[in-house]
């Protein structure tokens, strides 16, 4: 493709988190390939009291050199009807939508049909996932009926890809790994980092990091804090990120276990700004997931190069090479603690982060890029 006008329909600036974060990293990127690109964005993402969290919206400045109109409005179908016109009227060589949850499928899918009447707006989709965590009875029915308004669809995990498929073999896709979140600045010196955060450097630090929810498997990992063998170190877990289901119960498995001596809970969001410093405190990454397909959490350590621990779930065994920038472990604390214990009694730190280094360059935001376009052609 020439120089052509891009669309890109999903959460962005004034709306926080990693979909919005991603969405605005991938619109620079076509900026940088010579794209005319436009987000238009929510007025309604979600109503008040179907989100779990304290707020949507971003405490940050809005991002420079991005044009970002705020249109959709995910529960008003006549807004549907007047975003799908305009978008079939804007006449965009491609419309690129990001589908995360199945609540999306209705406004999603009904623009998607709009915008194609003109016979030249090709729409594509970011699958970050066709099922959600927590599923419903509807789930299937809603992705495949948005599956098949688009052209095509990029998918950034091979389970996405085997559960889209299940639900319609006919739809086309292309595989292209998460990129990096690159966009949280500059590492920083440990140092800096512990200063920021009011930290103990006489410590060695484990980050637990993002939205706290059922699935990403907090419970199991204070489980494997309460092993003797992290017991007797001078090692404390970061718990970075906002309560979306009840905090009571990971309070009480805290006293249970008696580790609070053990965990720094930071359990608020946290602003992009701040994300740097959580990092570049760590020695290393966890997320002991039940389920999973990728995590934008990954690519946000492989940036700041950290190695991580994921469970054998989902995409993040694809992400993650076993031994090699960290470890894949069943879903059991146990297990967890083994690996936690081996990583800080083998001094394995520099040994992976030499290996992240090298791995990190297959996740560019360039091939992201070549994957939606590649997908929209016919």
């Amino acid at each position: 493709m020439d120089k052509k006008k891009i669309i890109l329909v999903g959460t962005a600036y004034p709306y926080r988190g990693g979909i919005a974060v991603f969405n605005e990293r991938l619109a620079r990127c076509f900026q940088e390939e010579g794209y005319e690109v436009v987000i238009w964005t929510f007025t309604v993402q979600y109503p008040n009291f179907l989100f779990p969290g304290k707020t949507q919206f971003s405490t940050e400045s809005a991002p420079e050199g991005l044009t970002i109109y705020r249109k959709l409005n995910s529960v008003n179908p006549f807004n549907w009807l007047k975003v799908g016109r305009q978008l079939r009227k804007a006449e965009a060589d491609l419309v690129v939508m990001r589908y995360w949850i199945p609540y999306m499928a209705p406004s999603h899918g009904f623009i998607a049909r709009r915008a194609r009447k003109n016979k030249k707006t090709r729409v594509v989709s970011v699958f970050d996932n066709i099922l959600p965590h927590e599923k419903g009875f509807a789930d299937r029915m809603l992705a495949r009926y948005f599956m098949r308004s688009l052209n095509g669809g990029v998918t950034m995990s091979k389970s996405v890809s085997e559960e889209a498929k299940a639900i319609d073999p006919h739809v086309k896709l292309q595989f292209c790994e998460h990129p990096l979140y690159d966009i949280f600045g500059a590492k920083v010196s440990r140092e800096e980092a512990l200063d920021f955060l009011h930290l103990d450097p006489q410590y060695r630090y484990m980050l637990f990091f993002g939205i706290i929810r059922d699935y990403k498997g907090l419970d199991l990992l204070l489980k494997a804090m309460g092993d003797n063998r992290l017991k007797q170190r001078k090692v404390k877990l970061i718990i970075a990120g906002e309560f979306y289901n009840n905090a009571e119960q990971y309070h009480e498995l805290e006293q249970r276990l008696d580790l609070s001596q053990q965990l720094v809970w930071r359990s608020e969001f946290v602003p992009d700004s701040e994300v740097k410093y959580y990092f570049n405190a760590a020695d290393i990454v966890v997320q002991p997931y039940k389920s999973a397909t990728q995590s934008g959490v990954t690519q946000i350590a492989y940036h700041f190069e950290k190695p991580m621990l994921v469970t054998d779930v989902g995409g993040l065994k694809e992400i993650v090479p076993d031994k090699e920038v960290g470890y894949v472990t069943e879903v059991d604390p146990l297990k967890i603690a083994d690996a936690l214990d081996d990583f800080f009694e083998n001094q394995r730190y520099d040994e992976f982060v030499k290996n992240v280094r090298v791995e990190k360059q297959k996740y560019s935001w360039n091939r992201m890029v070549d994957a939606l376009v590649s997908v929209s052609k016919d």
